[in-house]
């Protein structure tokens, strides 16, 4: 028997993950229930059980009394000394109890403290197990729709989709192969409650961690992301070795690594580029591929001023003003856009002190239809102007983009940047 309560622990062990000193201790607080529901109490019962060779012994400390008053713990001196002659009032007496006397209901209870105790080792490993992934990136199976939320399998345990979380107009049907963002993983009564994102600019950052072993290693660090999920995600990269293009490290050969994470997302755009501790460079970087005047950037209000030329308005804001957005939540400023045209007719380079010249940015003209696609209207004389759409808090970098009718005073003419 003792082998095969060994051969027992050792297999549960095995494939729940459970340790063998929590069976043991299981076992023996059964046993502690068992005693406690045959005789009515169990203060003064112990438990021994050996780990090696899975021997046990159960037993009652009974004091040595002249009179006993109560059987359960006192044991009388002419009854003791049969068991030794040296014991004398107030000693304690080891009385060994037969597991096998316990009726068919203390034995019940004991099984089912056993199985309650593994039950609990066995959530509680589950949770830690999902709790270390957390804020990390898993690969699931698509199982069902739940209303308008979809349920993904993870492996050992069912995660939900939620539809907060879902792209719009992404569709995942059954036995799909989906990596998810964890977001969150709760300690219910049911056991672990794990729910998961597709939106999150995270997941992006995650994807190039696994694609990109600059990434991994640090190399190269992810500076900010923002991201308008199914459609496009600006990210801002930069290189802690001279020696490593970041921009470069994340597209890879032939587009390679961006294309992979590309393809995850099932088709949505991704710019990549380079982080830049100037702010008004970095905004100019933000805004590409539209090319720009000028840039001034006022750190403290977290407000940028951009010039662009008129046959770049457009693009600077992109479609239905998305491009102009991501580059405010990337950056963390609020940029107002200029055209050339409303900058002279407004005096803003008198005001700014920049020496205006026609064609003060050569640029090549190029077919931009991944910005200006179709629905989107051709140079727009007048500013462009929107309200931001809540996104993910700080980490995802950015107040968002607004554009005012007119240029406003306080910014520093230190954070001009020439033109290219």
């Amino acid at each position: 028997m003792n082998k095969e309560l060994l051969l027992a622990l050792e297999m549960i062990e095995k494939e729940k993950n459970i340790s063998k000193a929590v069976l043991l201790e299981a076992i023996e607080n059964s046993l502690l229930t068992a005693c406690k529901n045959h005789f009515g109490k169990a203060d003064n019962v112990k438990v021994n059980i050996n780990p090696d060779t899975g021997d046990f012994s159960v037993f009652a400390e009974k004091e040595v009394v002249e009179t006993v008053e109560d059987p359960l713990t006192q044991i009388c001196v002419g009854e003791a000394k049969l068991k030794n002659p040296r014991y004398i009032p107030g000693d304690i007496v080891p009385i060994p109890i037969q597991s096998k006397e316990f009726g068919r209901i203390a034995t019940q209870n004991a099984k089912n403290v056993i199985l309650q105790k593994i039950r609990e080792e066995e959530r509680k490993e589950l949770y830690n197990d999902y709790y270390s992934k957390e804020k990390d990136i898993i690969t699931g199976i698509v199982q069902k729709n739940l209303g308008r939320n979809i349920s993904i399998n993870l492996g050992k345990l069912d995660a939900i989709l939620n539809e907060s979380e879902q792209v719009k107009g992404e569709v995942l049907r059954p036995n799909d192969h989906i990596k998810v963002y964890i977001l969150e993983v709760k300690d219910t009564s049911k056991g672990p409650r794990v729910s998961v994102s597709r939106t999150h600019p995270d997941l992006v950052k995650r994807l190039f961690e696994s694609e990109v072993a600059e990434v991994k290693d640090g190399t190269v660090e992810i500076k900010a992301i923002a991201r308008e999920a199914g459609s496009r995600t600006k990210i801002a990269v930069w290189s802690n070795d001279i020696n490593v293009d970041p921009v470069g490290a994340c597209v890879g050969m032939n587009g390679a690594r961006v294309n992979a994470v590309v393809n995850e997302l099932h088709g949505e755009k991704i710019d990549i580029i380079n982080w830049d501790d100037n702010a008004a460079y970095l905004i100019e970087n933000a805004l590409s591929p539209a090319k720009v005047i000028c840039v001034v950037a006022d750190e403290e209000e977290k407000e940028a001023l951009v010039i662009v030329p008129d046959y770049q308005l457009s693009l600077a804001i992109g479609k239905e003003g998305q491009n102009a957005r991501l580059a405010a939540r990337l950056t963390g400023y609020k940029i107002d856009i200029k055209s050339e045209t409303q900058a002279k007719e407004q005096g803003l380079f008198e005001e700014l002190g920049i020496e205006y010249q026609e064609d003060m940015v050569d640029y090549n003209y190029q077919d931009d239809e991944d910005f200006l696609e179709e629905g989107t209207e051709e140079p727009l004389q007048e500013g462009y102007q929107e309200e931001p759409e809540e996104d993910y808090p700080a980490e995802e970098a950015g107040e968002d983009y607004q554009e005012e009718e007119g240029y406003q005073d306080g910014f520093p003419e230190d954070d001009k940047v020439p033109e290219e």
